[in-house]
Parts: structure tokens; sequence; C-alpha cells
């Protein structure tokens, strides 16, 4: 196994998916991001994104063991789990991991929930896969072997959220989505979760002039996000989550403050990839 380290994102939007052409830039899939360690693949949420994955990982043949990492259970980032191409096929293992679901709470029964007639035509029982439910704490931490290690922390979100860190190979990434950040000062418990990362996916739905009518709704702004980033000391911060009603002409002028604020920041589309560290970006 090599120690290269890739991103590809397959869902940036938050809320709800948007096809319109208003969108096509930066693009309309809710989250999934794909990770690349070596020749694991981990996969962070279960979003729209998640459908152009599965059809990608099975033609690669790379489809025989996936990690599934869901940041929370809000429908937007596990709407496409139903239509996981993987999923559907006998020598595939699935591990889901999330670490936000309260002691009596199981993933598994939130993906019943959502796969639950007159709602959904078929129920998780139609899977081929074994799915392998991994419901942990947040703040926890995973050797999940081959070089991969696996850290946690918790967001500020209804109902709870996961932040996930991955180092790998003398590399990191970390994944942030959803966050409200309270205030302009960032959660010292993120600021040490992000602490040297080399790319941060971070939650920046709002502008600064939005957030003060949302408060609650647990979300940040882009400046919010770039705060975190500076105190972490991040290499790259890629903007995430993107607000539904943020088409693409109001994404720009996003990604072109927050890149002023913060070089290298940018807003994170459907399709990029990125090598993180060295090598080729994936296909």
């Amino acid at each position: 196994m090599t120690a290269d380290m890739w991103v590809k994102f397959w869902g940036v939007r938050g809320g709800i998916p948007c096809p319109d052409p208003e969108f096509a830039v930066y693009g309309g899939n809710t989250a999934c991001v794909e990770l690349r360690c070596g020749g694991r693949t981990l996969v962070f949420d279960a979003g729209s994104g998640i459908r152009p994955l599965g059809r990608r990982l099975v033609d690669d043949g790379r489809a025989g063991a996936l990690d599934l990492l869901v940041s929370h259970c809000h429908i937007d980032h596990l709407i496409g789990l139903p239509f996981f191409a993987p999923a559907f096929r006998r020598d595939t293992t699935i591990r889901l991991w999330t670490g936000h679901r309260d002691s009596d709470e199981h993933l598994h029964d939130a993906v019943a929930q959502l796969m639950t007639r007159p709602l959904f035509p078929i129920t998780p029982e139609t899977f081929a896969a074994t799915l392998v439910y991994r419901d942990f704490q947040a703040g926890d931490g995973f050797d999940m072997g081959d070089g991969v290690a696996l850290r946690t922390a918790s967001l500020n979100h209804p109902g709870g959220a996961t932040a996930y860190r991955v180092d790998f190979g003398g590399r990191s990434f970390g994944y942030f989505t959803d966050h409200e950040a309270a205030g302009d000062a960032p959660d010292p418990a993120l600021v040490a979760l992000a602490r040297g990362l080399d790319l941060l996916v971070l939650d920046a739905s709002y502008t600064p002039s939005e957030i003060g009518g949302r408060r609650g709704w647990g979300h940040s702004s882009w400046r919010q996000a770039v705060a975190l980033a500076e105190a972490a000391g991040v290499g790259r911060l890629a903007l995430f989550h993107h607000d539904p009603s943020h088409d693409d002409a109001v994404m720009a002028r996003i990604e072109a403050e927050a890149a002023a604020a913060r070089a290298g920041t940018f807003a994170a589309r459907d399709g990029q990839s990125m090598s993180i560290g060295g090598g080729s970006p994936p296909a």
C-alpha cells in the first residue's frame, strides 16, 4: 500500500439537492466526500453525491470493502444511501460509522427509518452487501488498520454531529460538518482536532451578513470557518455544505472573499479532486 492520500468531492451542498442550471458550476448534490488512503477508501456522508460515487467504485473494482463515516443522520446526509450501488453487491462489506447518537439510538435504526414504507419502496434488508454498524462516542479515536488513524470530536448541531480527522502516511485530512460556531472564537476542541491538518473540509454555509439571522440552525459562516482554520494552522481550507439558496454567482463571491481573507481557501465543487501532500489526484 502506498502512502498517497487523495480526496474527491461528490456532493458539497447542504439541505437539499439543487439540480438547477444556476448551480452547475459548484454543484447541487448533498454531502459526500471520498478519501483514498493508499488502497483504502473512506467515504464521508451519504448525501445524494454518493450515488455517482457508487457507480464509479463499482466500475473501478474498488467496491469490495468500504468505510462510510456519517457525520449525522439528517436526511441530506443519508438520502443517497438507498441508491449506493455497492450496497447491492454480495461481495461488498460496508462499515458504517457514527458518533453523535445517544446510547439508546443507533445508526441502523436511522437507516431503517429512512427506508420505510410508504416513504420508500424497499427496506435495508434488500441490501446484498454486508453492513457492519460501528456506533461510538464522539471524542473516541480508532486504529482503522493499514496505517489509517481516525480521531473524532463533537460538533454543535441540532441532534449532534461528529467531526472526523484522518492521519495516514504523514498526511492529514479533516471533515467537520455540520457545525455552528459560537461567535467569533473557534471551539478549542475543534482547533485541537484540526491542528496542522493538510486539508480541512469545514461547514461554511452562510455569509457573515446572514449568520445573525440563523442562530440555532447549526451552521457557520465562511468567516467563522476561516477563523478556525487560522487558529489551527491548517494548510488549506475547503468551504463546504453550501446553502441551497447560494447559486453559482453567490458562491463565486463567497469564494473570492474567503480566499482574500485566507490564501488558498476555496469553495468545494462537485467532481473536484486533489492530492494531499503529493501524487496524482484520482480521475
